[in-house]
C-alpha cells in the first residue's frame, strides 16, 4: 500500500488506458460463446440452444473454407514479403539522410498517407485505374492502344491491395525503427570507419545487428495477424468479378453476421482465428527464442 501511495499518479496515469482495454478487449469476450450456440435475438443469450462444436463444423465442411484460407494466407504471405520489410529499408534509407532538415521534411511527406482514410484510398485507386477515363488507362489506350481491368482482375487484385498497404503505412512504420535506430552507439560507427568500413557495411554489420531484436518482436506480432487482412480495404476493392481471390475472413465474417444474420457462425469464424493468431505468435516467439532472441516474453 505504501508503494501504491507512493506512485498514485503514475496509477492515475495508467488508468484510462486500463479502461480501455478492460471495457473494449476484454469484457467483450464473453460474446465468444455465440459461437457454440444456435444464438437467435428474440431468445437472448441464455435462452439459446447450445450446440458445441457444430458451427466449427459446418465451417470447416463449408466448401468455401479453403478459398478463404488460400485467399487470406497468400495476401498475408505479400504482407511479410513485400510491406513489412518495407518500413526497415525506409528508416535505413532516413537514416543515411545527414541534413536535418530534409529528414524532416521527407519523414513528413511519408508520414501523411497514414492519416488518410481508406475510403479516400480506395477513391482514388478507382480514379487511377478505372477503365473509364481512368489515369493509367487512358495513357496506356493513348501509347499501347488497349486498357487493362485493373479493378475487375483477379490477377490485378493482390497486388493492388499491397500497393495501397505499403504506399498508406510503409511511412509510418518507420517510426519504432528510427527510433531504434537512435539507440545504436556512435563509437561503433566510428571505429567502423578507422576500419575503412564504408556506408554499406556499417549498414550490415552495426546497424541491422543493432535494431534486430526490434525486428523479430515485430514479426512475432505480425505473425498473430497471419488470418487478418483488414476488413475495410479487402470490402472496398471487393467486387463480383475478383471474389475468387478477394473473399477473405474478414469479409466473409461481415457478410455472413452482418447481411445474412447468422451471428453464432459468424462468431465461430471470428472465434478460429483468433485462437490460429494466438498458436502462430506463441510459436513464432518460441521459435524466435531458440535463434537466442528475446522475444516478447
Amino acid at each position: 500500500m505504501a508503494r501504491l501511495r507512493k506512485d498514485k499518479w503514475t496509477y492515475v496515469l495508467l488508468a484510462p488506458g486500463l479502461l480501455y482495454f478492460l471495457i473494449f478487449k476484454y469484457v467483450p469476450m464473453w460474446g465468444v460463446l455465440l459461437a457454440f450456440q444456435n444464438y437467435q435475438p428474440f431468445l437472448g443469450f441464455w435462452k439459446s440452444e447450445w450446440i458445441g462444436m457444430e458451427n466449427f463444423r459446418i465451417f470447416f465442411d463449408n466448401p468455401e473454407f479453403f478459398m478463404l484460407l488460400r485467399n487470406t494466407l497468400v495476401l498475408s504471405l505479400y504482407n511479410l514479403l513485400f510491406f513489412f520489410p518495407a518500413p526497415i529499408i525506409l528508416a535505413l534509407l532516413l537514416n543515411e539522410v545527414r541534413r536535418a532538415f530534409f529528414k524532416r521534411t521527407i519523414q513528413t511527406m511519408i508520414y501523411v498517407p497514414h492519416f488518410i482514410s481508406l475510403v479516400i484510398v480506395a477513391s482514388l485507386t478507382y480514379v487511377f485505374l478505372t477503365t473509364q477515363n481512368g489515369i493509367v488507362n487512358t495513357m496506356l489506350e493513348k501509347y499501347t492502344g488497349d486498357t487493362i481491368d485493373f479493378l475487375g482482375s483477379p490477377d490485378w487484385f493482390r497486388p493492388m491491395i499491397i500497393t495501397q498497404t505499403i504506399w498508406k503505412e510503409s511511412g509510418f512504420g518507420t517510426i519504432i525503427f528510427l527510433a531504434a535506430l537512435a539507440g545504436v552507439d556512435v563509437e561503433q560507427y566510428e571505429a567502423a570507419i578507422m576500419d575503412g568500413a564504408n556506408r554499406w557495411r556499417q549498414m550490415w554489420h552495426i546497424t541491422l545487428p543493432s535494431i534486430r531484436n526490434t525486428i523479430v518482436i515485430l514479426l512475432i506480432l505480425r505473425m498473430g495477424d497471419v488470418l487478418d487482412n483488414g476488413f475495410e480495404q479487402i470490402y472496398l476493392m471487393l467486387n463480383p468479378l475478383n471474389r475468387e481471390v478477394a473473399e477473405v475472413f474478414d469479409t466473409y465474417v461481415y457478410m455472413m453476421g452482418i447481411t445474412q444474420g447468422a451471428f453464432s457462425y459468424s462468431t465461430a469464424v471470428g472465434l478460429f482465428k483468433a485462437v490460429v493468431g494466438v498458436i502462430l505468435v506463441l510459436g513464432a516467439n518460441w521459435t524466435a527464442k531458440r535463434f537466442g532472441q528475446s522475444g516478447i516474453y
